[in-house]
C-alpha cells in the first residue's frame, strides 16, 4: 500500500531487497550485481511428466528507462565520491592490544557506490531502477517434481545504476492426479475388475498418460497381479529414456447382489463345495 512506498525507494530497496545502497562490493570493480528473486510455480501432473510453458509472475527491480539506469536527471551526471575517492569504501586505522589494525567499511557519503547523484532521477531517486510486477515464461523441463528448483539465470532484480540482473529461483509444487501416483520415475495405477473378468479372464482397455494401452487379463487373475509397461512413466529429468507405469490389480467383490445373482454364485459354491453363509431372512 501506500505506507510501504512513503518511505521512497531507497527504504523500499532496504526493505524488499535488503538494502537500498548496495554499491558496496569489498574491493571489487565494477558495478554489483542485483539480487536473487524466488517464485513458486504450480503446475498440473501431466505438465511435470510431459513438460510445459508457465506464467511466472515476480515483484522485482527492473532498471529505469527514464535515466537509462544511471540514476542521475537527464542532462546530469553521477560525480565520483570525495569521501571515498571512488573507492567505495573508507579505511579507519584503530588500536588493539595487538597493535593497529585496519578495517574497511562502505564509505557513508555515497553507501559505497564509489560516487554520489548531485541531481537524481525523478522517478527512481537516484537508484536507477524501480519496482514493478514483471511476468515471465518459464520452460519446465519433463520430469520434474515437488520440490525441484529451476535457476533462471539473468532474470533476477536488476542492480543498482546499471549493474546487471541477479537470478529467479523458481521452486515447482506439481498437483495429484486422480488415477496415477509417482513413485520416483515410475507410475503407479490401481486397475479394479470385477471378480467375473478375474475367474473367466478379460480384454480391457486402460488409459495412460500416452494413451490407450490393451490388458489381457488371464483366467483366474488375482489381486495383486502387476503389469508393467515399460516406458510409460516419467522421463529422467537429467538424462534419456523414461521410467515404467505399474498396473496393480484389485479383483473386487460384488455387493448389492440381485436375488438371481445370489442363487447363481449359491450354485457355484455348491458346486464347488465351498461352505458360505446361509441367505440372509
Amino acid at each position: 500500500g501506500d505506507a510501504f512506498f512513503g518511505g521512497g525507494l531507497g527504504d523500499l530497496f532496504g526493505a524488499f531487497f535488503g538494502g537500498g545502497g548496495g554499491g558496496f562490493n569489498g574491493g571489487r570493480s565494477g558495478p554489483q550485481s542485483g539480487p536473487d528473486l524466488e517464485a513458486g510455480v504450480t503446475i498440473a501432473f501431466e505438465a511435470a511428466v510431459f513438460g510445459s510453458a508457465e506464467q511466472v509472475t515476480v515483484r522485482t527491480a527492473v532498471h529505469c528507462e527514464t535515466c537509462e539506469a544511471t540514476g542521475a536527471r537527464a542532462g546530469s551526471h553521477a560525480e565520483t565520491c570525495s569521501n571515498c575517492s571512488g573507492s567505495g569504501q573508507v579505511r579507519q586505522v584503530r588500536q588493539s592490544i595487538l597493535g593497529q589494525m585496519v578495517t574497511a567499511a562502505p564509505c557513508p557519503a555515497c553507501s559505497g557506490a564509489g560516487q554520489v547523484i548531485p541531481d537524481p532521477c525523478p522517478d527512481c531517486n537516484g537508484d536507477g531502477r524501480q519496482i514493478l510486477e514483471k511476468t515471465y515464461t518459464v520452460d519446465i523441463p519433463a520430469g520434474v517434481d515437488t520440490g525441484s528448483t529451476l535457476r533462471l539465470t539473468g532474470m533476477g532484480a536488476a542492480g543498482l545504476r546499471g549493474g546487471p540482473n541477479g537470478n529467479l529461483f523458481v521452486q515447482v509444487r506439481v498437483l495429484d492426479h486422480d488415477r496415477f501416483e509417482r513413485h520416483g520415475n515410475d507410475l503407479y495405477h490401481q486397475l479394479r475388475i470385477p471378480m467375473t473378468q478375474a475367474a473367466l479372464g478379460a480384454d480391457v482397455t486402460l488409459e495412460t498418460l500416452d494413451g490407450a494401452e490393451e490388458l489381457v487379463i488371464s483366467r483366474g487373475t488375482q489381486t495383486g497381479k502387476t503389469f508393467r509397461l515399460r516406458g510409460r512413466g516419467v522421463p529422467h529429468v537429467r538424462g534419456r529414456g523414461r521410467g515404467d507405469l505399474l498396473v496393480e490389480v484389485l479383483v473386487d467383490t460384488p455387493v448389492d447382489l440381485s436375488h438371481e445373482v445370489e442363487e447363481a454364485l449359491r450354485r457355484i459354491a455348491e458346486e464347488r463345495g465351498e461352505a458360505v453363509a446361509p441367505p440372509e431372512k
